[in-house]
């Protein structure tokens, strides 16, 4: 017997949560956090990934399949890579998956808007960052958006918790807000990023327990706490879902490294690392 004859074949590694090395515009606070983790030729860093091919290369050596890549409208918080830019930036890169933002301050027809960012320009997801863009994500609002979400088929994720940035109002990240939003949109896919850092860790893990409709995400957490924010994580893995938040972290292989080391069963590593996204994204 050869090569993997005879192997179970490794299941798909989709990281649900990645920016662009290079934004439109980054806030200056933003930069400087990202040079702590590349403080040498960070530049050069930034040069490299920003384009498409390299970035798909570096997936590729972190064993990541497939990558969400989202835009980012928060002027007044974080910068602005536009949609525009995420769209380009993944047109015809078999590893990249194009989220876009709708910043409701921005759009006023926000799903007549979705719907022509799905079916004209090619997105698969959207971003939502009600933390940074300030406004609930229960706010009526916002309610189009999730139907003409729901319609399509398509994830959004939500940041939710905590976050180290100038301007971000934390009270908006609380994700009690989204139990309104599962409920009265009981087919679409929503997915907490940050699973409610800082605060909220028990009520967002209680939250996707309680929706089969809302999912828990696990970037920007160290993996290593994982089990001192989620003591029952191995019972909840059905609902969990990778992201590592790129650039702002080093090495996505190393985070999934520490999870696996976890203790959660096969079955729930395959589930985190992938099977949930799939199911979600319909790969």
């Amino acid at each position: 017997m050869t090569g993997t004859e005879g192997q179970t074949p490794r299941k798909l590694r989709i990281d649900f949560h990645v920016h662009l090395a290079m934004y439109t515009q980054h806030r200056p606070w933003v930069t400087e956090w990202m040079k702590l983790t590349r403080p040498v030729h960070y530049e050069d860093f930034i040069a490299q990934y920003s384009d498409p091919g390299a970035f798909e290369e570096l997936l590729e050596q972190e064993g990541i399949d497939y990558a969400c890549v989202l835009a980012d409208l928060c002027p007044v918080t974080t910068g602005v890579c536009t949609n525009e830019q995420v769209r380009d930036f993944c047109r015809g890169k078999r590893r990249l998956i194009p989220f876009c933002d709708l910043n409701p301050h921005l759009f006023t027809d926000l799903g007549e808007e979705l719907r022509r960012k799905v079916e004209d320009e090619g997105f698969r997801g959207v971003k939502l960052y009600p933390t940074y863009q300030q406004y609930y994500p229960n706010d009526p609002r916002i309610y189009p958006l999730y139907q003409a979400a729901q319609d399509l088929g398509i994830p959004i994720l939500v940041h939710t918790g905590s976050s180290v940035f100038k301007g971000a109002r934390l009270k908006f990240g609380d994700p009690l807000y989204l139990d309104d939003v599962a409920v009265d949109f009981p087919r679409l896919n929503l997915v907490m990023a940050h699973s409610g850092r800082g605060f909220w860790y028990e009520r967002a893990f209680f939250l996707s327990r309680h929706h089969p409709n809302l999912y828990m995400e696990l970037s920007g957490l160290p993996p290593s706490r994982l089990l001192t924010y989620f003591p029952e994580l191995s019972r909840n893995t059905d609902k969990v879902i990778f992201g590592s938040d790129w650039p702002g972290m080093v090495s996505i292989r190393r985070n999934m490294e520490v999870i696996s080391d976890l203790g959660l069963s096969a079955e729930g590593l395959e589930n985190v690392f992938g099977g949930n996204a799939a199911r979600l994204l319909r790969l």
